[in-house]
């Protein structure tokens, strides 16, 4: 088990019509040098999604889903390092909610509010994880770093 404590700042942005999602949170995160990014909440809607569903495999191959409709974020959960890590929730216009891993083709269609929260005094990475075969979260102490 991984776990450290840290203070806490706090990044508020609003993404427009058009703008593609993960594309636009991992820039912002980028342009800020941030170093341990997380969501704290999001709020808007979508017109596309591709996700990756959770444990669906089709000949040992993980299921994606390429949606085009539009969708209300319900949540948005996740960390923003360069190989961002993002479960999303999305709800269709009978209230139906489809959830699953983040993979792009997030295209905003009004906003998409988004809270961004960053651990001052950690690092987050990814690396391969050959129990679980995907590329894991590292946390690492800023002052360990230097």
């Amino acid at each position: 088990m991984a776990s450290a404590g840290s203070a806490l700042k706090v990044h508020a942005v609003r993404f427009g019509p058009g703008q593609e999602l993960l594309c636009s949170l991992l820039a912002f995160v980028e342009e800020r040098n941030l170093k341990a990014p997380f969501i704290i909440t999001c709020v808007g809607s979508v017109t596309k999604a591709t996700l990756r569903l959770a444990n669906a495999t089709a000949g040992n191959t993980n299921e994606v889903i390429h949606l085009d409709e539009h969708f209300e974020i319900v949540s948005l959960v996740g960390t923003l390092n360069k190989e961002a890590h993002l479960h999303i929730c999305l709800a269709d216009k009978e209230g139906k909610t489809l959830g699953g891993h983040v993979l792009g083709d997030l295209e905003v269609f009004t906003t998409a509010e988004v809270v961004i929260g960053e651990a001052s005094d950690l690092l987050f990475d990814r690396q391969m994880d050959h129990r679980t075969g995907f590329p894991e979260l590292v946390i690492q102490s800023r002052s360990e770093k230097n």
